[in-house]
């Protein structure tokens, strides 16, 4: 039996050519995990960056107010594969998760709740407006921006309403389907009963008792700290459909309605809303400025 020995000579150009292909094709193929990781887990590592952040500057703005701060913040987050921007409105897991953080609260701890958001389920907005207003010691609603419709609602139930001031609050008219109730009855009286659709009759029928239901809610949380016939009125112009939806109830309006209103917000609700940033939809930001130290800083 015989062994045949085949040797193969490789210059020292060729060995160096076939490492280098292989030492390339690893970090390449490195660098292409790398950007699939930083895709799918990227976003979510920013999102728990934020959250500590966020419950640090709670803790700091609660020990210096003496309250336990809640945030009802409705912002579009980047959270998830490739950014998709997530719309929020008050909704019931919202209401469930406030009321959680009331509940664990202390009777004789002042509750501040910072509230800016567009809206919600009126359901939700109800519930945690009961809570608050159901709270033994002192209940402050802070609004940095705005609090539209269902955040007005629950702003309403505090002792206490700190706006900035130049932020809005807005109209609580009931919405039915995409219509005010207060236009659905103007437009069956106007075209008259026997002229409309038994839809449209069905809708102002539903229209008049959401409005007599948010009315009598909106009497209920302000008959303590207003009189009879203050509380009706404001549960009246409210609801009454004086003003589109989306009517900006600045901190003079407010006040000459009678809330009780003042533009005190702490310097690190500010900071705090830094930390909820919208979605990064454009190459270059809309609006840029150069910070200067506030008077409190001075």
């Amino acid at each position: 039996m015989s062994f045949e020995i085949i040797v193969t000579y490789i210059s020292p150009a060729t060995l160096n050519s076939i490492i280098m292909q292989d030492y390339t094709g690893f970090f390449g193929s490195f660098i292409w995990w790398l950007f699939i990781f930083y895709l799918v887990l990227g976003p979510q590592l920013q999102h728990r960056s934020l959250q500590a952040a966020r419950q640090k500057l709670l803790r700091k703005l609660g020990e210096k107010r003496g309250s336990n701060v809640i945030t009802l913040i409705h912002r579009q987050e980047s959270i998830g594969l490739f950014g998709i921007p997530f719309y929020r409105f008050i909704d019931i897991d919202d209401s469930e998760q406030v009321l959680r953080a009331i509940r664990s609260t202390p009777g004789d701890k002042p509750i501040d709740l910072i509230i800016n958001t567009p809206g919600g389920l009126v359901l939700a907005a109800s519930q945690i407006a009961r809570a608050i207003k159901e709270h033994k010691a002192k209940t402050t609603v802070i609004v940095p921006h705005y609090a539209m419709s269902g955040g007005t609602l629950i702003a309403l139930a505090a002792d206490e309403i700190l706006m900035d001031p130049n932020a809005v609050l807005g109209p609580i008219d009931p919405q039915i389907k995409e219509f005010p109730a207060p236009s659905v009855l103007k437009a069956v009286e106007k075209k008259g009963v026997d002229k409309v659709k038994d839809e449209t009759l069905i809708m102002a029928d539903i229209a008049e008792k959401a409005i007599r239901q948010i009315q009598d809610f909106v009497f209920e949380l302000l008959k303590e700290r207003y009189s009879e016939d203050k509380a009706r009125e404001l549960a009246r112009v409210l609801t009454e459909g004086r003003w589109t939806h989306d009517f900006p109830i600045t901190v003079d309006v407010a006040r000459e309605l009678g809330l009780n209103v003042s533009t005190s917000v702490p310097e690190e609700v500010y900071s705090l809303m830094e930390l909820y940033p919208q979605p990064i939809t454009k190459r270059h930001p809309s609006v840029e400025f150069i910070p200067t130290p506030s008077k409190q800083q001075k």
